[in-house]
């Protein structure tokens, strides 16, 4: 049956990935692709609204954002507290509206060898970068029901597809499996009422978390050779498939797991 509202009309490239008034909310924005996102979705025309659990470095994003000259907030919020995640959203609605975008940003690395990796460690990552994502999934994505429309973003890794032959990270790579696995769950749950939920799995990117990868000369040398376009990343690399996810461009696009990766995972 044809859908009146979908007819294939062509969109107006002016429009296509702005999100104009969109209440967007990105955790872990206080640096990295964190910060990157909420800038570039500013720009976009969103109210960006930045969340870290060092409420510190969430509001020096919301500052450069309105260095910018674009609409932005900040709230300290911890991803690995139900109380915390369920205050800042609810706060968020009331402040600017129901949430339209979510980016599941905020992740940590904890290397260890699995035969000495401690359940301590193992679950500080996974309280972190699985069930963080769960909890902001599900506060965002009530107002997003309610709404009956919104687009989750998570962020993910390569190492959500692959094992990763650099390092012993096994609470890394399962989590970060399972945001994917969970970006699908989800999109099926939920797009037949109108959100839409997708993932970015990035290559190696610079950022503070893999200051010690790019911080070996070698190694960065031969993660850029075994590339295909002999290049590692940096945030801003992310800018396009954050845009494109978020906005009208994607609007037939959910359970995607996008890989930024130049060509590393294709091999």
């Amino acid at each position: 049956m044809d859908d009146p509202q979908h007819d294939g009309a062509l969109p107006d490239p002016s429009t296509l990935f702005r999100i104009d008034g969109a209440v967007a909310v990105v955790t872990g924005a206080g640096s990295g692709i964190g910060r990157m996102a909420a800038r570039v979705l500013a720009r976009a025309g969103a109210i960006a609204i930045a969340t870290d659990r060092d409420g510190d470095a969430a509001s020096a994003t919301a500052d450069l954002i309105a260095v910018d000259g674009h609409s932005g907030a900040a709230y300290a919020m911890d991803v690995t507290e139900e109380a915390s995640v369920v205050d800042v959203f609810a706060r968020i609605e009331t402040d600017y509206g129901r949430v339209g975008v979510l980016v599941n940003n905020a992740g940590i690395i904890d290397k260890a060898p699995t035969e000495t990796l401690t359940l301590a460690q193992w679950q500080r990552v996974i309280d972190v970068n699985l069930t963080g994502v769960f909890l902001c999934a599900r506060e965002a994505g009530r107002q997003m029901l309610a709404d009956g429309q919104g687009s989750i973003i998570n962020i993910s890794s390569i190492w959500g597809h692959v094992g990763g032959p650099y390092s012993a990270n096994l609470s890394y790579h399962t989590s970060k499996g399972a945001v994917v696995n969970l970006t699908r769950a989800l999109a099926v749950e939920w797009g037949p009422r109108g959100v839409r939920v997708n993932d970015i799995a990035p290559t190696f990117l610079k950022t503070a978390l893999t200051e010690s990868l790019f911080a070996d000369a070698a190694l960065h040398s031969e993660l850029a050779r075994t590339t295909p376009l002999r290049r590692t990343g940096a945030p801003a690399d992310l800018a396009g498939a954050i845009l494109y996810l978020a906005s009208p461009a994607s609007a037939l696009v959910t359970g995607l797991s996008l890989k930024v990766d130049g060509g590393w995972t294709a091999q």
